[in-house]
């Protein structure tokens, strides 16, 4: 059998191998994230002949002398229309230093969901000031939306400060704002006298129309000594050593050839969610809270000693057990507490509402259940945080408390300690539509009830 032996530090360097960062913009309507956008593209050589072309051609046909950058971007044709953004655009290039993805958010209000789906993954946002303007009630929205879903870094884009003559002052009093906002998020590193740009948010005044601050230093804003917006992009820490968090193994598929050459194999395919797993191992399988210990790792054909998140593999358990799709494989030192009733904070994303009583399918990783929403203590109004109690429902857009109860137990970590295993989604079981994507556990808002009591009845067999 082949295999290799990893050291704690072989695991960082290997992961940084391939150095990918996914990040989301957003700001409110006509700060200019989409020329930003199209800026960063431009000016990184990261847009083709025919795309720029196809740009200035249709820059043209709208009285432009300039190519509009927006346009590389803003692709559906009601938004060429309209000179808004719509849907998340997004954007896959790179430069010699890092790989990007890049996921364009809408800035309109009706909009917010769209934020969460493109941030939901992001481990930076960039968020855009209009200068003129300064912070805004859609700033504190996306800033608060950032926070919530745990976003580990924040760009501040204070845009067009052509418009107001490149003065440091102003620049300099909206981050002021920025950054007292962001301390009452209860941000981890804010609130305690640090340096921002140590912490959460790093914020540079830039002008996307004239490319100061975009991808090359601003001639016109010599008083301004920090990192470009591409500098901060190809420069910022995302890879955690993934020996930090406990291990976390979704099973998606059991393989089982049956073959001459393969008579006996049983093996759990699926993609490491965090951490570190070794041949050897004491694990548990959840829900059934079953132990065995792990037999073998396969990983692109080869058997290896240790594999490590985001990494697909196959596993080997050393008992015959029953391990089926849906199935968590954690330490059995460290495994995630099992439960029936998912307390969480929530965004409601479809055009129809979610109620008390409300039947739905409840997907974590791999796992697919059905539910009952039996709680919505509160709503977030994210412009000043304040919490609405017993709304009794949540529209598009909103974010809130809720309790759910499952039809099988859940092995849920908490959205704090883990994104991958913390999340989960709420499905229509009529159409398969997604309502409502949920964070388990407390986010930044305050839990405000406690779970609904056991027992409640139904009459169509969703009884949990």
């Amino acid at each position: 059998m082949s295999t290799t032996n990893t050291t704690r530090a072989d695991l960082t360097v290997d992961a940084g191998a391939t150095s990918l960062l996914r990040f989301a913009t957003a700001g409110s309507v006509d700060d200019g994230k989409s020329t930003l956008v199209g800026r960063l593209l431009h000016d990184s050589k990261s847009v083709l002949a025919d795309q720029l072309e196809a740009v200035e051609h249709a820059s043209r046909n709208r009285g432009q002398e300039a190519p509009d950058l927006a346009l590389l971007t803003d692709g559906l044709r009601a938004e060429r229309e309209q000179g808004i953004t719509i849907d998340v655009a997004y954007r896959y290039f790179a430069t010699p230093r890092r790989r990007f993805i890049l996921a364009d958010t809408p800035g309109h209000v009706q909009y917010t969901r769209n934020m969460v789906t493109g941030a939901s993954t992001a481990e930076l946002a960039v968020v855009l000031v209009d200068a003129r303007n300064g912070v805004v009630e859609q700033t504190r929205r996306h800033a608060a939306v950032a926070a919530l879903l745990r976003v580990p870094h924040v760009v501040l884009a204070v845009n067009k400060m052509d418009l107001v003559d490149y003065q440091e002052s102003v620049f300099a009093a909206i981050a002021e704002e920025f950054t007292a906002y962001a301390g009452s998020l209860g941000v981890p590193g804010w609130g305690s006298g640090g340096d921002p740009q140590e912490n959460w948010c790093t914020a540079i005044p830039i002008s996307a129309l004239a490319g100061d601050n975009v991808v090359t230093p601003s001639a016109t804003m010599d008083w301004y000594g920090g990192p470009t917006v591409l500098e901060h992009l190809e420069t910022v820490p995302v890879v955690a050593d993934p020996s930090d968090d406990p291990a976390r193994f979704p099973v998606q598929y059991v393989i089982r050839p049956q073959t001459a050459e393969h008579p006996d194999y049983r093996g759990y395919a699926g993609q490491i969610a965090s951490g570190v797993l070794r041949v050897g191992d004491a694990v548990t399988v959840l829900p059934s809270g079953r132990t065995s210990t792990v037999e073998g790792i396969d990983a692109l054909g080869q058997s290896v000693d240790v594999a490590w998140a985001p990494q697909s593999v196959t596993l080997r358990l050393a008992d015959d057990i029953d391990v089926s799709r849906g199935d968590l494989i954690a330490p059995a030192a460290a495994a995630p507490s099992v439960t029936k009733d998912v307390e969480a904070t929530v965004c409601h994303v479809a055009d129809r509402p979610l109620t008390v009583g409300q039947r739905v399918l409840l997907k974590h990783t791999t796992r697919t259940v059905k539910a009952i929403v039996k709680e919505i203590p509160s709503r977030l109004t994210l412009d000043d945080l304040s919490q609405h109690p017993a709304p009794g429902e949540l529209v598009a857009n909103d974010i809130g408390r809720i309790v759910v109860r499952t039809a099988a137990p859940l092995a849920l970590d908490s959205y704090a300690d883990s994104r991958r295993t913390g999340s989960f989604l709420l499905i229509d079981p009529s159409d398969g539509t997604t309502l409502t994507a949920g964070m388990a556990g407390t986010a930044f808002a305050e839990a405000t009830a406690d779970p609904a009591p056991e027992g409640a009845t139904d009459d169509e067999g969703w009884d949990f």
